[in-house]
């Protein structure tokens, strides 16, 4: 059986660090598709959501957030589901915001920081947004403070921890095309080959995040919070839930999701009658 190259590279990044250039120019290198967050959220955006409030979810501080603890479950739920579906097939860069905690229990995807001196970040959004020097550095940071907030608010990891990545690239002293051609070596090496195994494991969760999606979205179970786990089309779901009947539509609404081959609720907790 063949194997693939290496099929999905993440990269975050603070504001203004070179981020979309250098997506733009590892998508050309290794012939990949290159997806932002604006695609993220047309396409979760689509199962009838508002595309202003999922963008308000993945920029806006906690404060947003916490006002509606619900809502925040269902917009990680859509963006998780329409990442992956965007994703599975491989040879992808995304640049947008946690793509490797929002893929986190799929294949080993190449995990990918870039970080840039202030007076390149300046710079660049002095002549993007037209603001002054002392302008853009206000905007900066608040960007920086926003993002650093907003993942250890979701997922209680610091956002700037290189051990949550596999390679921190640093542009003091390094261009965007020799960055490029540094990432895209290493993307090629074995240990970041897409292998049939890799390809199973994106299926998998690709399968959970949908079921996720159609639960949080139909109105019958829209009100529960629960984790989904794919093996081979075998799925297990764990969470809580108030009444008998809530698992029988847990059932019903997961069973009807091309891929789903059979279901195990053992792990929901035990309702109350009624």
């Amino acid at each position: 059986m063949g194997w693939y190259r290496m099929s999905v590279i993440t990269i975050s990044r603070g504001s203004f660090s070179g981020g979309k250039m250098l997506a733009e120019c590892l998508s050309t290198t290794l012939g990949y598709r290159c997806v932002d967050r604006e695609v993220i959220v047309e396409r979760a955006a689509a199962r009838g959501v508002s595309q202003e409030e999922l963008r308000d979810a993945l920029q806006k501080p906690p404060t947003f957030l916490e006002r509606f603890q619900h809502r925040k479950y269902l917009y990680l739920v859509l963006i998780q589901a329409a990442l992956c579906e965007e994703v599975r097939m491989g040879k992808v860069v995304y640049h947008g915001n946690a793509g490797h905690l929002l893929l986190k229990g799929g294949p080993h995807i190449l995990r990918l920081r870039i970080i840039a001196p202030m007076e390149f970040r300046l710079r660049m959004a002095q002549d993007r947004l037209k603001l002054s020097r002392v302008e853009a550095m206000e905007h900066i940071a608040k960007m920086d403070q926003d993002r650093r907030r907003w993942t250890q608010y979701l997922y209680g990891v610091d956002w700037g921890d290189p051990a949550n990545y596999d390679i921190v690239v640093n542009l003091e002293f390094m261009s965007i095309s020799e960055a490029c051609q540094a990432v895209s070596t290493l993307a090629r090496q074995r240990c970041f080959e897409f292998t049939p195994c890799c390809q199973a494991a994106m299926n998998d969760l690709t399968l959970a995040s949908q079921v996720r999606a159609a639960l949080a979205l139909d109105p019958a179970t829209s009100h529960l919070e629960v984790e989904v786990a794919a093996t081979d089309g075998a799925l297990s779901i764990r969470g809580g839930v108030s009444h008998t009947r809530d698992v029988t539509e847990v059932r019903r609404i997961a069973s009807e999701v091309p891929g789903v081959l059979s279901l195990n609720l053992d792990e929901l907790a035990s309702p109350v009658r009624g």
